[in-house]
């Protein structure tokens, strides 16, 4: 009975012991995963943009005559935006995003005006001075297309059957994959190719394609 009690306590003991070293253990790899995860700066910066925008074919119907026409909104697009991303550990990024885009087309410089914001993600790995980073928007936004048909005959008389007018709203996601060159500790060259596409159910008129960004970003890291 003596060497079952020694026995029990001995397995007691271990059994405990390996219990203490597990707990610690865990306790040691959730502080590292939370290393990983910390919080280590920010960073953010403006962008100017352009590329290549197009929609589908739009009929539109001249008042009074009841005729139609058919148009195709197609050309590069010239914008402006700005970024703020917050750094969690040694790959994540997170933040906001908004921009406007402003296209011209057609031989009566008709219009296209795309204006969105929205939440971005996006992991990226540093080479020396360099990052590489891939992630997307998911947001909303408005479109504003204008469409002129004809040249108006006075500036100052409006004319039916000449132009259109729509503005509509949706959701969009927009994917992208870039580079940053550091130029100094808290100054980054930043470049980037988009690609928006909708989420929700969109006219022909809508406007999307590829983008190219480049801009500056300013942040502190730890």
């Amino acid at each position: 009975m003596r060497f079952l009690r020694v026995a029990a306590s001995i397995i007691f003991l271990a059994a405990f012991s390996v219990c203490v070293a597990a707990s610690d253990n865990a306790q040691d790899k959730d502080k590292r995963n939370r290393g990983k995860m910390a919080y280590r700066g920010f960073i953010g910066g403006m962008m100017l943009h352009t590329g290549y925008l197009s929609a589908g074919n739009v009929t539109y119907t001249m008042a009074g005559t009841g005729q139609t026409r058919d148009a195709r909104m197609a050309g590069a697009p010239f914008g402006i935006g700005g970024a703020m991303r917050f750094i969690f550990g040694n790959h994540l990024r997170v933040g906001g995003e908004g921009a406007v885009s402003t296209m011209l087309w057609g031989e009566h410089k008709s219009s296209a005006r795309l204006s969105y914001g929205g939440v971005i993600a996006d992991s990226f790995w540093t080479l020396k001075r360099w990052k590489i980073f891939v992630g997307a928007l998911v947001g909303g936004g408005s479109q504003s297309n204008t469409v002129i048909l004809e040249d108006a005959g006075n500036d100052f008389v409006t004319e039916d059957g000449t132009m259109a007018f729509r503005k509509f709203g949706f959701c969009l996601a927009s994917p992208f994959v870039g580079v940053e060159f550091a130029m100094t500790p808290k100054v980054n060259l930043v470049m980037k190719v988009d690609y928006m596409l909708p989420l929700t159910k969109v006219e022909s008129d809508f406007t999307s394609g590829p983008r190219f960004f480049l801009g500056f970003m300013f942040g502190h890291t730890k």
